[in-house]
């Protein structure tokens, strides 16, 4: 089978190649693909600038697709289920993370798509514990983007608590931004997601995604409306989904005294510049929110089945898997919203 291949470390070095197809052992479950997404991650690990996959791997981990073989230790996947996976593909088991199911921050961990190969190809392996059946009418293209809300469910709902009466800042409408402002939305808070001048288009949809406001901080004064809008108190919870230091350092100062902060976006360096005297003089809660965790997957999964998340309306772009190059420069030229490549 053809399996979408990063060979070495450094820019590029990407084959879409010849594979060995993967067999199933134990409590592993055998995938048939369907969907998977481009993440932000992809584009970092095509350029060179993401060191965590380990060489040569098949990268793809936002995906849903179908059970086609289950091994003799699976219990309650089936043959025909039409599925998700989390991206844990195997753990330690023995450190205090893994005891408490905090998966995403074992040592050990090796993910799907990084250390373990992924679903840019046609077949994949999993872990029993790690797959969840989609619900009915949850299609398979909605499906791919459970990983990505899971990361989202984890940061808004697990990393800190939104209330109803919440004013929330959102900084960066990329898909994360545009899932996690409509997980916010959907415990009843005000959302304000902010851009930048090509964000235009993303912004547009964030109001047809049912977001409060919406504002151009380069041509709009974002200071201006958060605090007219809190009666100059500032944001009650802050996520910032940019990994921009500039437009972090806006919105620290932004956040409410005792406020929120969550830590979603990737810096592009692991040392930046950041505002610490207001997370200091305004005792803001600083949080890192990483990737996603087993509880996520639920939450995120019933936001898709009743609503509350609509995700299909954010694919801009699908692909074949075959024309994986072009589907990449779309994500890298910035016009796409989402892009997914059929398998």
């Amino acid at each position: 089978m053809k399996a979408l291949v990063k060979t070495e470390p450094g820019y590029d070095h990407m084959e879409f190649k010849e594979v060995e197809e993967p067999e199933v052992y134990e409590d592993i479950v055998k995938i048939k693909t369907a969907f998977t997404g481009i993440c932000g991650s992809d584009i970092h690990t095509f350029k060179g600038e993401y060191k965590n996959p380990t060489t040569p791997i098949t990268l793809g981990h936002e995906f849903s697709g179908v059970v086609v073989e289950v091994g003799p230790d699976v219990k309650s996947i089936k043959v025909g289920d039409r599925v998700t996976s989390e991206t844990t593909f195997q753990t330690c088991g023995e450190c205090r993370y893994c005891k408490e199911k905090d998966y995403n921050l074992c040592s050990n961990r090796k993910g799907i798509g990084t250390q373990q190969n992924g679903s840019f190809t046609k077949y994949l392996i999993s872990r029993e514990e790690s797959v969840h059946v989609l619900p009915e009418n949850v299609s398979l293209e909605a499906g791919a983007f459970t990983e990505p809300l899971a990361c989202c469910t984890h940061a808004a709902l697990e990393k800190t608590n939104i209330e109803a009466t919440d004013i929330v800042l959102v900084v960066g409408p990329g898909p994360i931004g545009l899932l996690l402002s409509q997980v916010v939305k959907s415990k009843g808070a005000t959302v304000i997601l902010s851009g930048v001048t090509r964000d235009a288009s993303r912004l547009e949809l964030a109001k047809n995604l049912g977001i409060d406001y919406t504002i151009d901080s380069l041509t709009e004064n974002l200071d201006e409306l958060v605090l007219k809008l809190t009666d100059g108190y500032g944001a009650d919870k802050v996520f910032d989904c940019s990994g921009a230091v500039p437009a972090v350092n806006q919105a620290l100062a932004l956040t409410a005294k005792k406020g929120d902060f969550i830590q979603v976006g990737l810096f592009p360096d692991k040392y930046i510049k950041l505002d610490v005297e207001s997370i200091i003089q305004r005792e803001i809660n600083y949080v890192g929110s990483r990737s996603q965790k087993p509880s996520s997957w639920p939450l995120a999964l019933e936001l898709i089945s009743n609503g509350s998340v609509q995700v299909e309306k954010m694919v801009t772009m699908t692909e074949e898997l075959e024309n994986w190059r072009r589907a990449f420069e779309a994500v890298m030229e910035g016009n796409e919203v989402k892009v997914l490549l059929k398998s």
